[in-house]
């Protein structure tokens, strides 16, 4: 499975902006997709998870600002990410946990920046 993201960029305080997670390859195996973030010097995060059931996981972090919502058809997950705060600034990965021993993929990371 590969991963490629999108949607990073610059917003302001408040703000919303929307990512966006492409898979490819064996995209029938995925059971877990998820976002991770990292800040430098600081070890990767959890953001949010989706199962392949639908079913979500926040960190308390961005819970009540961030939704995940996955197209199985379309083999994307996107995370909305709304009311957006300086401390969310972070490089954002794309994650999917596949296969029956659950193998990991990540994507490549995309930039968010909140800044006035």
């Amino acid at each position: 499975v590969q991963l490629q993201a999108s949607g990073g960029g610059l917003v302001q305080p408040g703000g919303s902006l929307r990512l966006s997670c492409a898979a490819s390859g064996s995209t029938s195996s995925i059971k877990v997709m998820g976002w991770y973030r990292q800040v430098p010097g600081k070890q990767r995060d959890l953001v949010a998870v989706i199962s392949s059931s639908g079913s979500t996981t926040y960190s308390d972090s961005v819970k009540g600002r961030f939704t995940i919502s996955r197209d199985s058809a379309k083999n994307t997950m996107q995370p909305q990410m709304n009311s957006l705060k300086p401390e969310d600034t972070a490089v954002y990965y794309c994650h999917a946990y596949y296969g029956d021993l659950f193998y990991d993929s990540w994507g490549q990371g995309t930039q968010v920046t909140v800044s006035s």
